[in-house]
């Protein structure tokens, strides 16, 4: 089990100095071409517990397009662990060549079942998990997005000690495990402050579950309408941000993020400090059939491929 069998370190990029602001990125999209970002992070400490015991099958939840649920199929076929799909929405079944993350998940040997959005909501509760579990005695489910304590001690490991010279540190926020594990292993003086993808008012108590650290905040003014949502502005940010430096995003997570920086600062609104230390969590697998569907609404396709 090669994979996760050491621990992995990003590089800083620094970024131009925007306004008397130092901001770098920490790119951990570099980690590794498939499982990137946090995937590798939140998925390290589950998979070496998985290798470890016999005839087991993980069960995990994702849409069309998850980072998560790819990055688990691969794990999966590089551990040695056979692996389960809940995909939400039914259309999918018969469009599966319409998602080249679902090919690909297939690909890697995870079994893809597809459920109604309300089944989806219901998650391990649904009628269709409850038969799965009593079907493979040796199921083990991996929540959605793949937060757990295993999840939050790897994302601990993002930060090193040479990143203490930064006064916040900004990531994304979808499920609270990267931002948890981060606020975990930041120094106590310093800020963390996770942008949300998402409309979910309960965010904040997903992410006290694995801290009683108060240095942090949740931004939530910059999800676009939630998840998965996205506007003109926001590709032509994500463009122009890549025209400029080489850095390509995704309008999901990581591009919600830097404009939403970009915006405070401009706006003056920024009051966490003037060296800021980005988080890129990875998501690039998505971006060819997000342009895909871009093209379709007669709008500006992603510079970026990863292709």
């Amino acid at each position: 089990m090669t994979l996760f069998a050491s621990s992995k370190s990003s590089i800083n990029l620094p970024l131009d100095s925007f306004e008397g602001y130092q901001i770098s990125i920490k790119r951990e999209d570099l980690l590794h071409p498939i499982v990137s970002g946090n995937k590798f992070r939140k998925l390290k400490y589950n998979f070496l517990k998985f290798s470890k015991q016999k005839q087991i099958v993980v069960l995990t939840f994702g849409g069309a397009f998850s980072n998560h649920l790819a990055a688990t199929a691969f794990a999966g076929k590089e551990s040695k662990v056979q692996t389960i799909g809940i995909v939400r929405g039914e259309e999918w079944k018969t469009k599966i060549s319409q998602s080249s993350t679902l090919d690909f998940c297939q690909a890697q040997g995870m079994q893809l079942y597809f459920v109604s959005r309300e089944a989806y909501r219901q998650k391990e509760a649904s009628p269709l998990v409850q038969a799965l579990i009593k079907k493979e005695h040796n199921l083990k489910i991996l929540p959605e997005g793949g937060t757990n304590a295993l999840a939050v001690k790897g994302c601990m490991e993002i930060l090193t000690p040479e990143d203490q010279v930064f006064d916040t540190i900004c990531c994304c926020v979808g499920t609270g495990g990267t931002l948890a594990g981060l606020i975990e292993s930041a120094a106590p003086i310093q800020k963390l402050v996770g942008f949300s993808a998402l409309n979910n008012p309960n965010l904040a108590l997903e992410v006290k579950k694995y801290t009683s650290k108060t240095n942090w905040h949740i931004q939530d003014h910059y999800t676009f309408g939630g998840y998965a949502k996205y506007t003109r502005e926001l590709i032509q940010f994500i463009n122009a941000f890549y025209q400029q430096y080489q850095i390509p995003l995704d309008p999901i997570y990581t591009g919600k993020m830097l404009f939403g920086i970009f915006e405070l600062i401009k706006t003056n609104q920024w009051v966490w400090g003037k060296k800021i230390l980005v988080i890129h969590s990875g998501g690039l697998q998505g971006i060819h059939p997000m342009n895909l569907q871009l093209q379709k609404k007669g709008l500006p396709q992603l510079l970026y491929s990863s292709d």
